[in-house]
């Protein structure tokens, strides 16, 4: 088991890859038992021949997204703390010890690099790329109640707790989003570390479509704020169904029942009779799924003291 796990996810990234590798080494040659980890996602170009020989543990995955190559990094590994890092030399490995620390020293379960506090803005010179993290940061924050400052950065410092725990589910770059809430909700000790952040070199491609991606992380969004709060969620439908059921019966049933004293409008009468119903079935399977995740809860925190005791038993086994 690993003291640190360097974790490096990389497509095509023959360009700065030889570097990042290079700048981690010497970053990190205080923390002993260190090893870094190069998960090659079916690059075309010479990334994985250049990481064999900066020395780096060059691994594959071959279904496609980053999404598939967290997944198979965070089985595979076992390690007491494990940083997360893009290929792109975007990020600067001098913060790398002391997230480390924090995960150590704090018992943090997530680090996150935190560049919307610094210098991403003016670096970035994808405009529609600001605007896209600043909307996921405040919807995430406030939808769920939380105070993580860069949602969608790829540099996050993590415990054998969280990668052990957290389910993957998406296959894009939608992920990040997908850890935040997980920590969030799961009650995860989260800290943001503010790091500089510096654009891709020139001839480095970005591989994140502003649009399609950013498509993905908002409709991921809403996904899991309907699977971690389903009252809220189905609750909402249902009090916005009954309002307007109630609107159409006042208004096209009601108000002319008083003047004429018939029912002129039978099938307004009917569509908001169905309305209704639907606003009633949607506000107790709120109530079930609310129930169903309170039971999730837990048992996710029953799930958390067996990998407590399953890292203490692979330290043990170290020593």
């Amino acid at each position: 088991m690993d003291n640190l796990a360097i974790l490096i996810p990389a497509y095509n990234e023959e360009q700065t890859i030889e570097k990042v590798i290079i700048d981690v080494k010497r970053s990190t040659i205080n923390i002993d038992k260190t090893n870094i980890y190069v998960y090659d996602n079916n690059s075309k170009d010479d990334t994985v021949q250049i990481a064999k020989n900066a020395g780096a543990i060059v691994r594959h995955e071959y279904i496609q997204g980053k999404g598939a190559v967290i997944r198979r990094m965070f089985r595979e590994v076992n390690a007491h703390v494990y940083i997360m890092i893009d290929a792109d030399d975007t990020y600067p490995v001098e913060a790398i010890p002391e997230m480390y620390r924090r995960v150590v020293s704090h018992n943090a379960d997530m680090v996150v690099g935190d560049r919307l506090s610094s210098t991403y803005f003016e670096e970035n010179t994808r405009p529609f790329h600001n605007v896209g993290n600043s909307i996921v940061r405040t919807a995430i924050n406030w939808l769920f109640n939380t105070q993580i400052n860069d949602i969608l950065t790829g540099y996050r410092a993590f415990s054998f707790k969280f990668v052990k725990t957290f389910p993957v589910l998406s296959r894009g770059f939608e992920i990040e989003t997908e850890m935040s809430i997980h920590a969030t909700e799961k009650k995860m000790s989260v800290e943001n570390q503010v790091i500089e952040y510096r654009d891709r070199p020139e001839g480095s491609e970005s591989k994140l479509n502003t649009y399609s991606d950013g498509f993905r992380v908002l409709k991921t969004l809403g996904k899991l704020y309907r699977i971690y709060h389903p009252l809220a969620f189905f609750g909402g439908i249902a009090i916005f169904l009954m309002i307007v059921s109630f609107s159409a019966f006042w208004a096209r049933v009601m108000i002319p029942f008083w003047h004429t004293g018939n029912v002129d409008n039978f099938p307004t009468l009917i569509v908001v009779s169905f309305i209704a119903i639907a606003g009633i079935i949607s506000l107790f399977s709120g109530l079930i799924l609310d129930a169903i995740q309170s039971q999730e809860r837990r048992n996710f925190e029953y799930k958390l003291q067996q990998i407590n005791e399953l890292e203490i038993k692979k330290l043990r086994s170290q020593n």
